[in-house]
């Protein structure tokens, strides 16, 4: 018996070089679980922008790592926030500042974040909404799992005034989550996970929820009764010291507007609310099958939000703007044997640096042409000083400068908006035409990019649309011009 326990400990430490061995490969190795949340605004409740949102999935997601609570997406629309964010290019570098502007044909040769993945060994899955809709990219991923339709309200939740205000739409759904889009990107996600792989692999799952229409299953309504919603904190006076430019960015007359005639602001407001809280659950299943997977100790994992929403705030719906409501969008990243459970970074910072971080993270080679930093040193130190402020554009020559303090936008036409989040955190008043803040401002300009490459080509097939967009633009003009 003595032998046989003397040979059962020589087998075991002959193994145990191997093991370590691939234990260490492995680690040198991470994979990457990439989780897009698409419309998701600060409202999410480790971020508090709204009292009664509750994401606790989202939440305990971010107490694993370092959550980013300054963090703005690099254009305040799904398809030029995406496409600068997977490839590292920023919308005034490569022309796509709008939905409606096809990317890689004027980004024919940018390499996307699955891609370098897949030319460095790894295998680049994806499903649901990573990319824009319609500017899918095939080339980027070896398997892909495309969204699915979501089940139709009744006849008589469609029919509801109180289901939606013109093209802000929403309603319950008597289904259950598993017929749901998001339900099955995500099982998509978790099934992987749960098998073991060859490769090293960068997972990404994109959620779709809370993009409209904010249709999601009646027991997340029910988590928001409707007489204890509350709304958005808005001044009526709130755009008189906006120059015309913000004021057409912001369309009083439009959604808000209709918002307001048809009484329907704390019916859209519960609807968002109970979108998110859809998603949330959708993340947590997610978090859960890393969790009992064989990869747990070996995954990063990154969720970001394409970028903000306005409900109202400077009478504005929708993004589209470059508010801090618009620009501001959760990100948090776990990554093991580098970032300490419950670290919160205060440094302003954009979505730019994203692909240059993952690539530090996971030894893949930096390209020059990266718009981007990397965060890693934020990672470690979350409290470590940082003087790159964060840039957003919406449409050519449109930017905002967000630093830790104030941001600074400037439009195409020269005129300024300041605000200092130090005392006004909601941006009521505009200080860009105080003397004493001159200083501010020529110290953040200096962020505004050299370069504002030209308009890329618009998708022909939506151009009906961006025409019927350039009138309404210049009747907006127009109308200022009157004003004057």
């Amino acid at each position: 018996m003595y032998r046989s326990i003397l040979e059962t400990l020589f087998l075991i430490l002959v193994a145990l070089p191997l093991n370590t061995g691939l234990f260490a490969a492995e680690t040198a190795r991470p994979n990457v679980l990439f989780i897009a949340v698409d419309d998701l605004n600060d409202w999410i409740s480790c971020l508090g922008g709204h009292p009664d949102c509750k994401t606790p999935n989202i939440d305990r997601l971010a107490s694993r790592g370092v959550l980013f609570k300054n963090a703005h997406c690099a254009a305040p629309a799904c398809n030029p926030s995406r496409a600068a964010l997977m490839t590292g290019i920023r919308p005034s570098s490569s022309g796509v500042y709008l939905n409606s502007q096809p990317w890689r044909p004027v980004m024919q040769h940018a390499v996307t974040l699955p891609q370098l993945y897949r030319k460095h060994g790894y295998q680049a899955i994806g499903s649901g909404k990573i990319f824009h809709g319609r500017y899918n990219d095939p080339a980027s991923w070896d398997h892909y799992l495309k969204q699915t339709g979501d089940p139709k309200p009744t006849p008589a939740v469609l029919n509801d005034p109180h289901s939606r205000a013109g093209t802000i739409i929403w309603g319950v759904l008597d289904v259950q989550d598993r017929e749901m889009s998001d339900y099955k990107m995500a099982s998509y996600a978790i099934d992987y996970l749960s098998k073991k792989h060859d490769q090293p692999f960068f997972l990404a799952c994109g959620i779709y929820r809370p993009h409209m229409p904010w249709q999601v299953p009646r027991k997340y309504y029910d988590m928001y009764p409707l007489d204890q919603i509350q709304l958005p904190n808005v001044p009526k006076n709130d755009l008189d010291d906006l120059p015309p430019a913000g004021v057409r960015m912001a369309k009083p007359g439009g959604d808000h507007a209709r918002i307001l005639k048809t009484k329907n602001w704390r019916y859209s407001v519960q609807a968002y609310l109970a979108s998110i809280a859809f998603a949330d659950v959708q993340v947590g299943r997610v978090i859960d099958a890393v969790d009992a997977s064989p990869h747990a100790k070996n995954t990063i994992i990154v969720l970001w939000g394409d970028h903000g929403w306005h409900l109202g705030e400077k009478h504005h719906w929708r993004k589209f703007s470059l508010w801090e409501e618009a620009t501001r969008a959760p990100l948090m990243m776990v990554v093991p044997g580098v970032t300490k459970a419950g670290s919160q970074c205060e440094q302003a910072i954009d979505f730019m640096n994203i692909y240059p971080t993952l690539c530090e993270l996971c030894s893949l080679p930096v390209g020059k042409h990266l718009d981007g930093v990397s965060l890693v040193p934020l990672l470690k130190n979350p409290a470590k000083t940082w003087d790159r402020p964060a840039l957003t554009t919406h449409g050519r020559l449109n930017h905002a400068i967000r630093g830790n303090r104030y941001r600074l936008i400037r439009y195409r036409d020269g005129t300024e908006e300041l605000y200092d989040h130090k005392h006004d955190p909601m941006e009521w008043k505009n200080l860009a035409e105080e003397a004493k803040y001159v200083e501010v401002k020529q110290q953040l300009a200096q962020w505004f990019p050299a370069k504002n490459a030209i308009d890329a080509p618009h998708d022909a097939s939506r151009g009906n649309k961006k025409n019927k967009n350039k009138r309404q633009q210049g009747r907006g003009k127009k109308k200022s011009n009157a004003a004057k």
